[in-house]
């Protein structure tokens, strides 16, 4: 009996070890999350990266699979992967996005539109649920300083206080982790 309650603790530890390390960001093309936009409309995530940069990589082992990280866009955006030097054209907002080929410096024309020309690696962006770009932000950020962002952004708090102000009090309230369910969709009060 000992053996067989201790095999099922087993067996729960070890389910939800990898249930927990199984949680990852639900990417869509820009075409699924446009769909699904069709459906229930939220905020697009968007991660845009290149194959060669190497934050953008250590960002995806570290940032983009922190459990509250990967919880909170799950639930509240539609997480979006754009390579910014894909070569396959995008049709969004009515209009055809294409690579332009311009040796080590191409890139992907939508990439170029929501980054403000500035193409810089690793870069978020959020846009809103009319396809208009909100922000893009440059640069690897840790998993607290994007769940400050996604807090920011996510909860319409850009329209109410300037980001010096929600970071500053972000910050005395919480150290480490914002461990995020401040609001939202995926809220549970």
């Amino acid at each position: 009996m000992i053996k067989r309650i201790t095999y099922l603790l087993f067996l729960v530890c070890f389910l939800n070890i990898n249930m927990l390390s199984a949680q990852q960001v639900e990417w869509n093309t820009w075409e699924e999350a446009i769909e699904k936009s069709k459906v229930e409309q939220r905020k697009f995530f968007v991660d845009i990266y290149t194959d060669w940069c190497t934050w953008c990589k250590k960002m995806d082992e570290t940032t983009f699979k922190d459990p509250n990280v990967v919880r909170y866009i799950n639930e509240n955006f539609y997480p979006v992967k754009l390579n910014a030097q894909q070569e396959e054209d995008i049709l969004f907002n009515g209009r055809t996005y294409k690579f332009v080929s311009n040796g080590l410096n191409s890139y992907h024309e939508l990439a170029f539109q929501i980054m403000n020309g500035k193409l810089k690696y690793p870069t978020v962006a959020f846009v809103d649920e009319s396809y208009d770009v909100i922000q893009s932000i440059p640069g690897f950020r840790t998993p607290f300083e994007l769940e400050l962002f996604l807090a920011y952004f996510g909860e319409d708090n850009h329209e109410v206080k300037p980001w010096h102000r929600f970071k500053k009090e972000q910050e005395q309230v919480k150290k480490n982790s914002l461990q995020i369910p401040v609001g939202g969709r995926g809220r549970h009060d």
